[in-house]
């Protein structure tokens, strides 16, 4: 943003007219903000009332050698949809399904690749993630909207990669004696750190239910965060044990209900001599609360500085022009839009960007084909989210290898994220589920261009 700044001015752009720009970047990512800050008060809330941890249980305990890889995707999945968060799956999870196919006689990179594949799924697919915020941000959609817009491509390369590691599993399940120790480990852990159940779950399918009678997503989660506090007090002894641990000086749950959705909880409390998967599993039984995505935040309004100046200056525009002369026809702009997607993901190392500058490049040329905003929030994420853990630069490629310790091996495992774009620009292509806007709405588009540009001209003047 610094360098952006230095270059506009050198071309004589003046600094009102660049914080004007700055300021309304910010503004459009605000919902997204507003709403990642709630879901780190929504993820303690169901980290303290043991939904997360009963999720985990559960699917750890169906694992069977023949169907282990497709399990372990779908139970990333499932507890990368819970938190939102494809890190702290791959990172805790995920680390304890290595050391469970170890044990099973998988490979490590074809553990890997089913880890990631479910990871991403879940981030893409969860309104709990701070990507599946951004990227509707970016595209002027709604949060609900976009997601039940991308189950068409994500669920169709969701089918594709479980039907190849079924295949994958039943060709590599070892035929000798299984040491399931691992496994039993693991949930013992999971049991005797908080209370394991059924009704746990309630939070999550409340969550569900406001998705599908299209409750705006705010009001939405923070139903969410407060419909778990009852459950807490089922889980008082643990929650108040962790306390305890985290050196609370009144370690009662009811003095410190709000306390945990500031700052998080940590509900593993790992034993003495403790193996390293459990060291590793603790983490995923820990949250940061609303004060946990603060860093994320941070990084949100950092690229919003960059991404504004780029914007109100016309460089960003320049970019558009090269890329779009390959955008022939709907198809087409799909596929400049992904590609632009990745080469952001390779040559600037961050998941974020990739979906902030090609979310503001291509919005009008989506706009003026009369797509609807949700088309190019999948595109983003087709793309962007998916393919950012490929470059071993990236903030994403770096933290899935040292979490799951692989090299790039993995990446032709991890079905589902190259699948995905390649699906989406097939849609693209043969125009599946690309929806129009109707009459209305494109007018409403382009009565906001004109204020804007008012607006622009207004500041500019001054």
């Amino acid at each position: 943003a610094t360098v952006a700044t230095i270059v506009a001015s050198l071309n004589g752009w003046k600094w009102a007219y660049l914080e004007k720009g700055i300021l309304a970047s910010i503004n459009r990512s605000m919902q997204a903000i507003l709403i990642l800050a709630i879901l780190g008060c929504l993820i303690a809330s169901w980290m303290a009332a043991g939904t997360i941890p009963t999720m985990m249980y559960y699917g750890i305990k169906i694992i069977s050698p023949s169907v282990f890889l497709v399990t372990a995707c779908i139970l990333c999945s499932v507890v990368s949809l819970a938190t939102g968060s494809s890190w702290s799956t791959a990172g805790s999870m995920g680390v304890a399904l290595i050391g469970v196919g170890t044990a099973l006689g998988f490979p490590n990179v074809m553990t890997a690749g089913a880890v990631v594949s479910g990871a991403y799924f879940g981030d893409k697919m969860s309104p709990l993630s701070d990507t599946t915020n951004l990227a509707p941000a970016m595209a002027g959609s709604q949060l609900f909207d976009h997601i039940k817009h991308m189950i068409y491509t994500t669920g169709t390369s969701l089918i594709i990669a479980l039907v190849a590691y079924t295949v994958m599993g039943f060709m590599h399940s070892s035929s000798n004696a299984v040491d399931m120790s691992v496994v039993t480990e693991i949930t013992d852990f999971i049991a005797g750190s908080t209370n394991i159940s059924l009704w746990a779950l309630i939070p999550p399918l409340f969550v569900i239910l406001m998705v599908a009678f299209k409750f705006p997503a705010i009001p939405g989660l923070i139903g969410g965060v407060f419909i778990a506090v009852p459950f807490m007090f089922l889980n008082r002894p643990h929650i108040e044990n962790a306390l305890a641990n985290m050196g609370a000086s009144k370690p009662s749950l009811e003095e410190n209900i709000f306390a945990i959705l500031n700052n998080g909880i940590s509900m593993g409390n790992v034993p003495e001599g403790a193996s390293p998967i459990i060291n590793e599993l603790a983490g995923l039984l820990s949250s940061g609360g609303s004060q946990g995505f603060m860093w994320t935040i941070s990084i949100i309004i950092a690229a919003m500085c960059f991404g504004g100046i780029m914007d109100v200056t016309g460089m960003m525009g320049t970019m558009t022009a090269i890329l779009l002369k390959m955008a022939k026809g709907t198809g087409g702009l799909v596929l400049a839009t992904e590609l632009s997607c990745i080469i952001v993901n390779a040559t600037c190392c961050d998941q974020y960007l990739s979906l902030v500058l090609p979310g503001r490049m291509f919005k009008e040329a989506f706009e003026d084909r009369r797509l609807a905003p949700k088309n190019l929030s999948r595109c983003l994420e087709d793309s962007g989210t998916i393919t950012s853990n490929f470059f071993p630069w990236n903030t994403c490629g770096a933290t899935m290898r040292q979490f799951l310790g692989v090299n790039s091996g993995y990446i032709p495992f991890a079905i589902l994220n190259w699948v995905n774009p390649i699906v989406s620009i097939i849609f693209g292509f043969a125009g599946i589920t690309m929806t129009k806007m109707t009459e209305e709405e494109y007018e409403k588009i382009l009565e906001e261009r004109e204020r804007e540009k008012a607006e622009a001209l207004k500041a500019l003047e001054a």
